[in-house]
């Protein structure tokens, strides 16, 4: 039987603790791996990546600029099938609209009190690295999610970095969508090696002060182990999904949603939680025929998720199943229960909240406009989707006017003086001695 089932109640604390960890203890193994290539990259820059690249990607950089020309963007935007551009032009549009409302509008200031003001006031970051994998397929989709809202927010240098294929080209589709996003640094190179690259910069890529995108668990381990160097960004590992069906679902519609994020590697994770031992039943058995029709690759990928952080947990009802949910704080939630908006409103931790049966996992990391690249790891418990505030920074501005600085100089002077901190104090005393002459 491929899904393994569990019920809840019956879980050892171990248990339930594995199921929630998933792959996270396979990234904290990772780190020790990859420090070394960090540290060979920061000492010997592009000749270290392309070592690196050769090693794990099986692509010889060598002869090949790092940085791609802009003789491969055409060959690539040529080679390209319409279907496809057509697919990336209306998906590009669908996310640009959608983070278009996110970009800032200026200074916004409050009136605190009569006469004193404050806001915010937004700046883009200077550099951003975008990390796009290539490793288990191709995803121009990673690439636009990441390059929209940095465009948008006004990131003045943006760099990608992407795993060449064996012949060293990066692939077409990502080209020309970074071309239609307007970013023209592509850069060779993947794994803990491209991270380091953007982290301390090599030769051909210049340094960033902030790197996001999802990768492996080397790509996760590499950008923990450089927090120190650069923002991060959210974390956002090996792909994760949570199911939540009742008795009305469709178990065929039910089967093919919860393949959908285990096919994108070993590494993933995918849980069907039900309340309903009929529907876990079916959909059980629609999955051992289902598994046959995928390619043997993807197949892999899926039986190795389904012995290890995948299945089906059974639950007493869908309060339960909340709870599960927030506990585990999935990157990726479909609801597929009578009513799903009911739901929403308890649920607390989850990367994205996707409705009913018309939105698979798939239109959703393509072409809806919401972001897809999301918080893993239980880190939606406090993160949440890559967006336009991600690329921008901000100021807090505050002015003051005459008729309102006396009374906020005696209250801040009290303050002071109960802190402790004499030259606070001192600052509004003196002040207050010009002021009577």
């Amino acid at each position: 039987m491929i899904l393994q089932k569990y019920t809840w109640k019956d879980l050892s604390d171990e248990r339930k603790e594995a199921l929630l960890d998933r792959s996270e203890t396979d990234i904290r193994n990772a780190m020790e791996k990859v420090a070394p290539i960090i540290e060979d990259v920061r000492t010997r820059g592009d000749a270290a990546l392309k070592e690196y690249t050769l090693k794990f990607d099986g692509a010889d950089l060598a002869g090949m600029p790092v940085r791609v020309s802009d003789a491969e963007f055409d060959r690539a935007e040529a080679s390209l099938d319409g279907k496809v551009k057509e697919a990336l032009e209306y998906a590009i549009e669908n996310v640009r609209r959608f983070h278009m409302s996110q970009k800032p509008k200026g200074i916004e200031m409050v009136e605190i009190r009569p006469g004193i003001l404050a806001g915010e006031a937004s700046r883009p970051i200077e550099s951003a690295g975008l990390y796009v994998p290539r490793g288990r397929g191709s995803f121009p989709s990673m690439l636009y999610m990441l390059a929209v809202p940095a465009v948008i927010a006004g990131v003045e240098h943006i760099a990608i970095v992407t795993p060449p294929g064996p012949d060293g080209t990066v692939d077409p589709a990502c080209l020309y969508a970074a071309r239609l996003c307007g970013v023209s640094n592509v850069y060779r190179g993947g794994g803990a090696q491209a991270i380091a690259a953007l982290a301390y910069g090599t030769e051909s890529i210049p340094p960033c002060q902030k790197v996001v995108g999802p990768g492996s668990m080397y790509v996760t381990a590499a950008k923990r182990l450089l927090a120190q160097i650069i923002d991060p960004g959210l974390p956002a590992g090996p792909s994760e999904s949570i199911v939540v069906a009742d008795e009305t679902a469709d178990p065929e519609l039910v089967c093919a949603d919860l393949f959908i994020e285990a096919e994108h590697g070993s590494d993933s994770s995918a849980l069907l939680i039900t309340d309903s031992s009929r529907l876990a039943d079916e959909v059980s058995a629609y999955a051992e025929e289902y598994l046959l029709r995928i390619p043997e690759e993807r197949r892999g990928y899926i039986r190795d998720v389904f012995s290890g952080y995948g299945g089906i947990i059974l639950v007493d009802d869908m309060q339960q199943a909340i709870e599960v949910v927030n506990l585990f704080a999935p990157e990726h939630l479909q609801l597929q229960t009578a009513s799903p908006l009911d739901l929403v409103a308890k649920i607390r931790n989850a990367g994205e909240i996707l409705l009913g049966s018309k939105v698979p996992f798939s239109v959703a990391n393509y072409a809806v406009g919401a972001n897809a690249v999301l918080p893993t790891g239980g880190k939606a418990k406090t993160w949440s989707a890559v967006s336009v505030r991600d690329f921008i920074h901000y100021s807090s501005v505050v002015q003051v006017g005459d008729g309102a600085y006396k009374e906020l100089a005696e209250h801040t002077t009290a303050l002071a003086d109960y802190e402790g901190f004499f030259t606070h104090a001192e600052a509004l005393r003196i002040r207050q001695k010009r002021s009577n002459g």
